[in-house]
């Protein structure tokens, strides 16, 4: 396996094409369970280019019936990223103070269930802006949501 950079670029512009519209290559899961994590993975593949094709714990979207839990489940998404040393992406749990564009949040409640996903598209002057689907938007400041926790998902890279 080669380590790969992780195309911060063109998740950026991934997700500024597609936040506020629809990618028909991908099911809308917008009202069967949410469509934040979906978009995430489409945001986090268009930065690297490669999918794990491992069953069942893998991170992969062929069609709305062949896809990995990850590519639509938050606490799943999370699982791969922070444990994946396969093929694919790969990420690790920072403080907020270490966010980059690109990188993925997920929003929590206070018994530490994680229920939204949002990716980063700006950081600047301390402040973070995120893209998300299901309440679809597009350089909206972090701080406007309300959540009782927060993880920050640092894309390291990927593999091939």
């Amino acid at each position: 396996m080669k380590n790969i950079d992780y195309n911060r670029k063109k998740a950026l512009a991934y997700a500024e094409k597609w936040a506020l519209k629809r990618n028909h290559r991908y099911l809308d899961f917008e009202n069967i369970g949410g469509d934040c994590t979906n978009f995430a993975s489409q945001c986090i593949y268009a930065g690297c280019g490669v999918m794990n094709y491992t069953p069942t714990f893998g991170w992969y979207y062929n069609s709305p019936n062949d896809r990995a839990p990850a590519w639509t489940g938050v606490g799943f998404l999370y699982n791969f990223l922070t444990n994946n040393k396969g093929i694919g992406p790969y990420a690790i749990e920072l403080a907020l103070n270490y966010a980059q564009t690109g990188d993925i949040v997920q929003l929590g409640d206070s018994d530490g269930r994680f229920y939204h996903t949002l990716v980063i598209v700006s950081v600047r002057n301390g402040n973070i802006y995120v893209a998300s689907h299901t309440f679809d938007a597009y350089m909206r400041p972090l701080s406007s949501y309300l959540f009782d926790n927060i993880r920050l998902l640092h894309i390291v890279g990927a593999r091939v």
